[in-house]
């Protein structure tokens, strides 16, 4: 990649969609692409709805969201929907802040930083296009210089809504630049970003003692009171405040609620009536998005404060919990790593699964439905279907507790651990265990468990090495079974030729001495129970198949060993069970003979090559399996 050539293009790529006329020509943009004149919330909302809506079970899931935050698709519904989509539209909600509330590391900035490069990347675009008067430094909306008596004619001309004064330097300007004439103001397209302070803005509270006021709505510049002669004159004034700068796009208000009173009392007349006081001038307009973030004791402690009222009721508070679903977790894990220095070092197979089951088991509530154990539940939430449970049971477990999910242990306390494991061992593989261990040691030095809590959680590690036991044994049956391919599917033919002639009420005709046959029942339930068919339920499963067989046909494919995902688990597990003997031998014996060594070798690089192991993780998964099967 020559870096160089694609900085050169970017740049370019800029310069053409730079635009600068005057406010005559904006408004015959207008005319064409009313769209440019959108506000802010809309402005986001449309960013978030472009990048593709799916429907899913009565649910929407947003992707504007998918690369970056897991498993919180209910909850990213709810933001979009509650929210942005009514404030898009100019409901009561625009006039409110929106608070994010979790707990630590579950995702708000990530969320918050996905919105601010979201739209960096969508003022780009000619739907995310924002427009403003030139030169102005809190990028004032051009429709501001139509006069208030001619507002409602323009609405019903060109169907666009103005909300908002102009600003006082831009009324000044007016006049002096430009004698009056708006027609002749100049207008240029801005791009967002938050390096350059267009658009996005970002305030973080800091000593209450030394932090000025100014930073959020600018301040007089003392340098040029003698050339302008008085501190009321706007050209004497810096508007250079996180609320000036974020004009137009979003405010991120970092740890509102440990902020000093008195800069909080400017949003209570910014989210009502959209605008601040600054310095000795009118109320400034202002349209922008303000999001904060804050962890659940503070907002408790904050509503708690009786003086916090009028601050409290023009606020929207969003829970952004922990993510629920193990096989999201996995995917947090996976991004950790890509993005640190560890991406180097080979995780075995089902290592960060099996330390995403922990996490979100000490985030779970136990069920007072007597028939959902935490392990079910941890199942079902991901999706898993569970003989005796439905959508609708799943949906009733998750209405059950309001507050779910908003405690247990962070992402990053995993990754950390992960990290500790590989540093002090200096190890270049690790395998679950290595990092189950690593979890259970660093439960005491986690200051913020409790002694009651690391029971528990000592409890969750020994599930989730349950869990893992299991995954194990699955995955040597496969390899092992890999290796018994044709006995498989000799196996797989035999039982399909035995159904058949079950579901057609036909007899078997022995290939050797051409005896007529009853079908082999024991050697179907053999199979059967090894995926928990009942004997119930075995003819259902056994039409089922018969029918899936028969639409393969007709499609003109062939019904082979990968067709029917159940059937193939219970031949792998029939298979195995068989050959348990021979694995136990093969993986325990200390001096294999060359027969069981060649074995050995050949599972190995199946697990090598079809699993993602390497030789080191494959081998001490081999021996653990031994170990579990010799017990």
């Amino acid at each position: 990649m020559d870096i160089l050539k694609k900085i050169q293009d970017h740049r370019e790529q800029e310069e053409e969609l730079k635009w600068e006329g005057t406010f005559a020509e904006y408004l015959g943009m207008l005319k064409e692409r009313p769209y440019l004149a959108q506000s802010a919330h809309s402005r986001v909302y449309n960013m978030i709805k472009n990048a593709g809506v799916v429907e899913e079970h009565d649910h929407k899931r947003y992707k504007f969201f998918d690369e970056d935050i897991y498993g919180l698709d209910t909850a990213m519904e709810k933001l979009v929907e509650e929210y942005f989509h009514p404030a898009a539209r100019r409901l009561d909600v625009r006039k409110r802040i929106l608070l994010l509330m979790g707990p630590v590391s579950g995702g708000k900035s990530t969320l918050v930083n996905l919105l601010k490069r979201g739209l960096e990347k969508y003022s780009h675009t000619d739907e995310g296009a924002v427009f403003a008067i030139k030169g102005c430094p809190m990028h004032e909306d051009p429709l501001h210089l139509i006069p208030h008596h001619l507002r409602e004619e323009f609405a019903q001309e060109y169907g666009i809504r103005i909300e908002g004064s102009l600003s006082p330097l831009n009324t000044m300007r007016l006049e002096k630049e430009f004698g009056g004439r708006i027609e002749d103001v100049l207008v240029e397209r801005i791009f967002f970003s938050e390096d350059k302070r267009t658009g996005i803005g970002t305030f973080s509270p800091s000593d209450p003692k030394s932090q000025d006021i100014a930073d959020l709505t600018g301040s007089i510049d003392f340098s040029t009171i003698a050339q302008y002669g008085s501190e009321s004159d706007p050209r004497a004034y810096r508007f250079d405040g996180e609320l000036n700068k974020a004009n137009r796009g979003m405010m991120e208000f970092q740890e509102m609620l440990k902020c000093d009173e008195k800069f909080l009392w400017h949003l209570l007349s910014l989210t009502q009536e959209g605008n601040f006081k600054a310095g000795r001038f009118a109320l400034i307009s202002a349209d922008e998005l303000i999001v904060a973030h804050t962890n659940e004791a503070e907002y408790r402690s904050f509503i708690a404060n009786k003086k916090n009222e009028a601050l409290h009721s023009r606020m929207i508070v969003m829970p952004v919990p922990y993510n629920l679903k193990y096989s999201q977790e996995e995917k947090i894990y996976e991004k950790m790593i890509r993005e640190s220095d560890i991406r180097d070092v080979h995780i075995a197979p089902h290592t960060l699964k099996v330390a995403a089951m922990f996490s979100i088991l000490t985030r779970l509530k136990e069920s007072k439905k007597a028939s959902v154990d935490i392990l079910k539940k941890l199942r079902l939430y991901d999706g898993e279907i569970l003989e005796g449970f439905s959508d609708v049971d799943v949906e009733e477990l998750k209405k059950e507790f309001s507050d779910e999910g908003m405690s247990g242990i962070d992402p990053r306390y995993v990754i950390n651990r992960i990290s500790s494991t590989i540093i002090k061992k200096e190890m270049t593989s690790i395998n679950a265990l290595d990092v189950l261990r690593s979890l259970k040691d660093g439960l005491d030095s986690h200051a913020s468990i409790s002694s009651d809590d690391k029971e528990r959680y000592l409890e969750f590690i020994s599930l989730a090495r349950k869990e893992y036991d299991e995954i194990a044994k699955k995955e040597v049956q496969k390899a092992f079974v890999y290796s018994y391919e044709e006995s498989a599917v000799t196996l797989m033919d035999n039982y399909l030729d035995n159904v058949e002639a079950y579901c057609n009420k036909a007899k078997l005709r022995d290939p050797l001495t051409g005896e007529e046959l009853n079908p082999d029942e024991r050697l179907m339930r053999s199979i059967e129970e090894q995926i928990g068919v009942s004997e119930n339920a075995k003819k259902a499963f056994r039409e089922e198949i018969l029918i899936r067989i028969s639409a393969y046909a007709r499609k003109g494919k062939k019904f082979d060993y990968q067709s029917h995902e159940r059937l193939r688990e219970a031949i792998q597990k029939k298979l195995f069970a068989d050959l348990k003997d021979v694995v136990k031998i093969t993986t325990s014996t200390k001096t294999p003979d060359e027969q069981q060594l060649k074995k050995i070798n050949e599972v190995v690089a199946t697990l090598v090559d079809e699993h993602g192991y390497n030789s080191s993780s494959a081998n001490e998964l081999l021996k653990y399996v031994g170990s579990l099967l010799n017990r």
